[in-house]
């Protein structure tokens, strides 16, 4: 079974990926939308690279994005760099969609970080730094 740290690390993992299905069901929205909705929130990526991190065809990530585009969460621009490349960017609905959904859990968080002493904290980040680095090296 584990220490009561490895149980606990593991119901909020399950819980995790229970979140975002649930989330899309609720802002009417696919799973992969949402997904490439939150990946659009840190940073505004081409359609290949979007079909790339949903694990998807070029094809398919098309037809999100254009699902996207028509309820106005995002708009297809010119790459900065290189003109000839599209660039799928998050409009203002996009994030205000996203972030509507997820502010709850975001103040909760914030406060129970800010509950945090600072030798907690670090405890905390250690752990967490090796969690996501056991999580990495399986991926």
């Amino acid at each position: 079974m584990g220490t009561s740290t490895l149980v606990l690390l593991r119901r909020l993992l399950d819980l995790s990926q229970r979140a975002n299905p649930a989330l899309a069901r609720r802002a009417d929205l696919s799973h992969s939308e949402l997904t490439a909705l939150e990946m659009l929130t840190r940073e505004s990526v081409g359609p290949g690279d979007l079909a790339r991190h949903l694990g998807v065809t070029s094809a398919a990530a098309t037809g999100i994005v254009d699902r996207l585009v028509a309820r106005g969460h995002v708009e297809r621009q010119p790459h900065a760099a290189d003109g000839r490349r599209t660039q799928v960017v998050l409009t203002d609905s996009g994030r205000a969609e996203v972030i509507g959904h997820l502010m709850p859990m975001f103040l909760a968080l914030d406060e129970l970080d800010r509950s945090l002493a600072p030798d907690e904290r670090d405890v905390v980040d250690r752990y967490l730094t090796g969690a996501i680095e056991a999580i990495r090296r399986i991926l």
